[in-house]
């Protein structure tokens, strides 16, 4: 058939895999909240963020459906969310958050990939000092002023605030507008843009750092093989790293 056709089927298998990957992330995440907070989404705010999030992501809403019956079923069990710390090749940082119902094959999975990748695991506080710890929001502009809704929720705790251009591969291009703030400010940011009858697109956490290491080509394909054998593993949900 060809080698464009061998490349097509391989992006799209690549697609499928990543899709596959972000829907297990997000049914970990419905039975945390579900656990956390209960099944009903209209009292729940852990679970209507995680809706979001998964609609997002194009997750079919029988598939969400299903999640949210299992994560109510009391036989389920529960996630717990387990934060790794470690350094790459090449003194590269790097935080590891899972979502695991076995810690100790979580943490055997976890130091096998830095074993292999010529990386090293790292004590509690080793590396996580390095990262600050953000929120987010993305919602649909609907003709907003940024500068005056910047005005509008520095109260909230927003400190940054700008708009962001649809994507051109999306089904149904959206401009929408990107918040970012502390992470303790997050219920008070979701409440806000809540009442205020905006759409949320999608929302969550992240892990910045405070400062980047610049790497060669052939430096960062070191890191890029443990990034990848790391983000593989069923148990992890995000991996932040130094690496500029």
């Amino acid at each position: 058939m060809g080698r464009a056709f061998e490349l097509r089927k391989g992006r799209k298998m690549k697609r499928w895999s990543a899709m596959s990957k972000a829907f297990t992330r997000i049914g970990k995440d419905i039975v945390m909240a579900i656990k956390d907070g209960g099944p009903d989404p209209d009292s729940n705010s852990r679970l209507r963020a995680v809706i979001q999030n998964a609609k997002a992501v194009n997750m079919p809403k029988d598939n969400i459906e299903r999640a949210i019956k299992k994560a109510s079923d009391k036989n389920t069990e529960n996630y717990k969310e387990v934060l790794f710390e470690g350094y790459a090749p090449h003194g590269i940082a790097i935080l590891v958050e899972t979502a695991t119902d076995n810690n100790n094959r979580t943490v055997a999975n976890v130091r096998a990939c830095f074993s292999k990748c010529n990386g090293n695991m790292g004590t509690q506080g080793s590396v996580d000092f390095m990262f600050d710890r953000q929120c987010n929001f993305k919602i649909k502009d609907t003709g907003f002023d940024v500068e005056e809704l910047e005005l509008e929720f520095i109260d909230c705790g927003v400190e940054e605030i700008f708009g962001e251009e649809p994507d051109e591969n999306d089904a149904e291009p959206t401009k929408s507008i990107l918040m970012y703030a502390p992470f303790e400010s997050f219920g008070t940011i979701q409440k806000e843009i809540e009442t205020r009858g905006m759409e949320i697109i999608s929302s969550g956490f992240e892990r910045l750092p405070q400062v980047t290491k610049e790497l060669t080509e052939e430096q960062q394909a070191d890191v890029d093989k443990l990034l990848e054998k790391l983000e593989n593993d069923d148990d992890v949900q995000n991996v932040f790293h130094t690496m500029a």
